[in-house]
C-alpha cells in the first residue's frame, strides 16, 4: 500500500495525516500545538529552529514508523507565498516566526513539497470534497481574513510568484479605504474577524458570536451579517464572470460555523447578481472535506507536483 504524509501548519495547530495515495483515504491523523514564536536548538551546531519544525519532524517520524519504516514523501501547507520550487514559504510577515525562507527538504531530509494553505484546502476539496470530479472551481475561505484558491482546467492557479487565488483582495469599490495589500475596499474589508469590530462598532469581537446572535433573532446582528453576505455575493458574482467555474466552494471556520445561515442568504443574493447565460447556474457549496482538508490537500499536491 503506497502512503504519503500531509502536514497543515497553522497558526494555532499542526494537523498531520498519513494517507493512501491511490484513493485519498486517511489511514491515521494527529494534531499538535504550533507554539508560534518558540525556538529550540537543533543539530550538532545547535542552530535555533522554530519549535513547529521540530514538531513536524516528530510527526513525520511517527507516521513512518507506523507505516513500517523508511523516509516518505511529505506535502506541507502553510500560510504565505510559497516559492515556485516548493521548498519554502517566501513571504509570511507578522506571524509564524521563522517560517519565511525555512528550507523544509533540507531540515526534514525528505522529499517535501510546500504549498500555500488556501491552495491546499482547495486541493483537499478536489481530492475528496466538494470539487471532486470538477475541472473548474474556486474556493473562498472565511476566517481571520478572507483567502481563496482557483482550480482551472484541472490545475491549481498559482500565478507568477504565488499570489494566485488571493480572492479576498479583489476590490468592490475604487473609492474605499485601502487594505493591507493596498486594495481599495477589498472583499476582506467586509468579512472576517480582523475587520468585524469596526463593522459592528465594537458590539461583537468574533464572527461566530455575531452568527450566534443572528440565530437568536437579534435584528441588528442580522443587518450586520446580511450586509457582509451581500458583499460576499457581489465578489463571488464578479469572480464567476472571470473564472466560469462549475462550483464555488465557501470554507473556513466562519463558513463551517454559520452553515445555512451563510449559504441560504448568499444563494438569494446570487440569484440577483449572478450572470446565468442560457439559465446556467453555478453550484454553490460549503466545503465538505472537513478540518483536515489542508493536510489532505498538501498530500495531494505532493503526489501530483510533477
Amino acid at each position: 500500500m503506497s502512503l504519503l504524509i500531509g502536514i497543515d501548519l497553522g497558526g494555532t495547530n499542526i494537523k498531520a495525516v498519513l494517507i493512501r495515495s491511490a484513493d485519498g483515504v486517511v489511514v491515521a491523523k494527529h494534531s499538535a500545538p504550533t507554539l508560534d514564536g518558540d525556538f529550540i536548538e537543533s543539530g550538532e551546531s545547535l542552530t535555533l529552529v522554530p519549535r513547529f519544525a521540530a514538531t513536524v519532524l516528530a510527526l513525520v517520524r511517527d507516521f513512518e514508523k507506523q507505516a513500517g519504516g523508511g523516509a516518505m514523501r511529505v506535502g506541507l501547507s502553510a500560510p504565505g507565498l510559497a516559492n515556485p520550487n516548493g521548498r519554502r514559504i517566501d513571504l509570511m510577515p507578522g506571524r509564524m516566526h521563522g517560517l519565511e525562507g525555512f528550507d523544509w527538504p533540507d531540515f526534514l531530509q525528505r522529499d517535501v513539497s510546500v504549498v500555500n494553505d488556501a491552495h491546499a484546502a482547495l486541493m483537499g476539496e478536489v481530492w475528496c470534497g466538494a470539487v471532486k470530479g470538477c475541472d473548474d472551481a474556486f474556493m473562498i475561505t472565511l476566517g481571520t481574513g478572507v483567502g481563496g484558491a482557483i482550480w482551472s482546467g484541472g490545475r491549481l492557479i498559482r500565478g507568477h510568484i504565488g499570489r494566485g487565488g488571493h480572492l479576498g483582495h479583489i476590490s468592490l469599490d475604487a473609492d474605499g479605504p485601502q487594505d493591507i495589500f493596498n486594495t481599495p475596499s477589498s472583499l476582506e474589508s467586509f468579512l472576517g474577524n480582523k475587520t468585524l469590530v469596526s463593522r459592528c462598532s465594537g458590539r461583537f469581537q468574533n464572527t461566530l458570536d455575531l452568527i450566534g446572535a443572528v440565530a437568536a433573532g437579534d435584528e441588528k446582528a442580522s443587518q450586520i451579517w446580511l450586509e457582509s453576505v451581500r458583499h460576499l455575493a457581489v465578489g463571488i458574482a464578479s469572480l464567476i464572470n472571470v473564472l466560469d467555474p462549475e462550483v464555488v466552494v465557501v470554507g473556513g471556520g466562519i463558513a463551517s460555523g454559520a452553515g445555512d445561515l451563510l449559504l441560504a442568504p448568499l444563494q438569494r443574493y446570487l440569484d440577483d447578481y449572478e450572470w446565468r447565460p442560457g439559465g446556467h447556474r453555478v453550484r454553490l457549496s460549503l466545503a465538505t472535506a472537513g478540518e483536515w482538508a489542508g493536510a489532505i490537500g498538501a498530500a495531494y499536491h505532493a503526489l501530483n507536483k510533477n
